[in-house]
């Protein structure tokens, strides 16, 4: 099966930064080895250094698009990860999401569970519960759909797919978080902005990756 051209947005000696598109795996799971972005950005190294070996620094949900950062070595994995959240100053998305909301701006603040068949979901319990930040603003808007800036201040397993849903506007295409309609093929989440502190240099790096032509075609007639 022929595969498209790997995304890239930025590459060093230490990183390479990509853009994953909706629906690829960002690692492999017991079902799915070989279909993953890991699986291609080790085969893009692999061309010039048959040695190279890839490590995951963060990840995306399989149906979100998006920014993804991979290190070259182990070291580097470690020297993000271990301190991931003070090295991280912003995590930016784009959504749409169904209806117009009332709040043009808002955070939304709750502690995420998750049942035994994976399904994550909202607690004021924060004893029993993992706290989940989420700052939005509206951009645009029609009678039918908002396009939504959102910001995360946490990063927890389905976080925004889950917040939105809450607050009764769940993103359009998300079928597993109130949105049963099937008008389009993807989830239209979209992880655009990435803005890091490099742990080597003490540099902050921003990667910004454009917002997919489809989002907007949802307010291609009706929109401001």
């Amino acid at each position: 099966m022929k595969t498209k051209k790997l995304d890239i947005i930025y590459e060093d000696k230490s990183i390479i930064v990509v853009n994953k598109p909706s629906g690829l795996l960002t690692i492999s799971t017991t079902k799915e080895k070989e279909k993953t972005l890991f699986h291609e950005v080790s085969s893009y190294l692999k061309k010039s250094n048959p040695k190279a070996k890839v490590f995951i620094i963060h990840r995306l949900d399989k149906d979100t698009s998006g920014i993804v950062m991979f290190a070259k070595n182990k070291q580097t994995k470690y020297l993000y990860q271990n301190n991931w959240n003070n090295l991280v100053k912003k995590r930016g998305y784009i959504a749409v999401v169904n209806g117009v909301l009332e709040q043009k701006k808002a955070v939304i603040i709750s502690y995420l569970k998750e049942t035994k068949t994976l399904l994550v979901y909202s607690s004021s319990d924060k004893k029993n519960g993992k706290l989940a930040i989420t700052n939005y603003s509206v951009i645009k808007e029609n009678k039918h759909y908002s396009m939504l800036s959102i910001e995360i201040k946490t990063g927890r397993k389905n976080q925004i797919r889950v917040h939105m849903s809450d607050i009764k506007h769940p993103i359009v295409g998300d079928k597993k978080y109130g949105n049963k309609k099937g008008y389009t093929k993807r989830l239209m989440l979209h992880a655009s902005k990435l803005v890091i502190i490099n742990p080597i240099n003490k540099k902050k790096m921003e990667f910004i990756s454009e917002t997919p032509k489809i989002f907007n075609l949802f307010f291609k007639e009706r929109g401001k």
